[in-house]
């Protein structure tokens, strides 16, 4: 299965708890961390959600 970087390159803050909570359920806590995941249709639909917080790369 394919693999992708997610990267947060803004903050969660006045966003909704759904958000926050999506955010933090992919591990992502700061600004500019980096976190790996397999690119399954629930990270993806997470991913989805919050795409104006976060940037993904696909790894090969």
């Amino acid at each position: 299965m394919a693999k992708i970087k997610v990267t947060k390159v803004k903050s969660a803050i006045n966003r909704t708890l759904r958000q926050k909570r999506i955010l933090e359920s992919l591990g992502l806590r700061k600004i500019g961390q980096v976190v790996e995941h397999e690119a399954t249709s629930s990270i993806l639909g997470m991913v989805n959600k919050v795409n104006h917080l976060v940037s993904v790369e696909e790894i090969k």
